[in-house]
């Protein structure tokens, strides 16, 4: 894939060869994001997993100390006293017939959904469409639960969802480059506890393979695996 000369003036900054030490990693990131926009910094984790194992998934979700510095939309699936719970939580959307068959005739203004128990035999019916785009509720997650004010505020605050993908990969949001170097480095280290904590138990041999650290439009930079501090 071709790339432009603000990504390769980058990559000859990184030493390809290094494992970095975690603040430096991230440090060097802020520093390679030059775009005109605020760049997300992400995390990246290759794991010795197998996917196609049940025993061997990873997923869950964990809030962040300072956010993402990304505002999410939250849609929350829910009737009656739920849903004025939703809307006092500060939910940007509320509803139940009506919002299924808006997302049916094709709406996705928002980033994540939540949706009360007693709901989710409706919004199943939502499966083909919300699925591939990950915005189905999961109890494993948080998103499917009785408790709305609490799951619509931990997402407002910077909720993360992380899950596997078949390569054996966990992909994370942990900020913006314009962040300070600690809120970084403390929304990374609480990333890190998740993962190690989601560790299946079918899991074998070393379990984190690889992390590897970048801005939305910057280079990988490698941490050495068995030192993540």
């Amino acid at each position: 894939m071709a790339r432009g000369k603000r990504y390769t003036d980058a990559l000859k900054q990184v030493d390809r060869n290094r494992f970095y030490e975690t603040r430096a990693a991230l440090e060097l990131v802020k520093q390679l994001a030059k775009a005109k926009f605020d760049e997300t910094v992400e995390v990246a984790f290759r794991l010795g997993v197998d996917p196609r194992h049940a025993d061997q998934q990873v997923r869950g979700a964990v809030v962040l100390p300072h956010g993402t510095g990304k505002t999410r939309k939250v849609l929350v699936f829910a009737k009656g006293e739920k849903a004025k719970e939703a809307e006092a939580a500060g939910a940007d959307f509320v509803g139940a017939e009506e919002m299924v068959a808006k997302i049916q005739d094709g709406w996705f203004g928002f980033d994540v959904a939540v949706a009360t128990p007693d709901m989710m035999g409706m919004v199943g019916k939502l499966g083909k469409l919300l699925g591939p785009k990950g915005l189905m509720p999961n109890p494993k997650v948080g998103t499917v639960t009785f408790d709305v004010e609490k799951a619509v505020k931990e997402i407002k605050a910077g909720k993360v969802e992380y899950r596997v993908d078949k390569t054996g990969i966990v992909h994370a949001p942990i900020g913006k480059a314009s962040f300070d170097l600690e809120k970084l480095f403390e929304n990374f280290q609480t990333i890190v506890e998740a993962i190690i904590k989601a560790k299946p138990p079918g899991a074998k041999g070393q379990y984190i393979k690889s992390v590897t650290v970048s801005s939305t439009m910057g280079p990988g930079i490698k941490l050495n695996p068995l030192k993540l501090d």
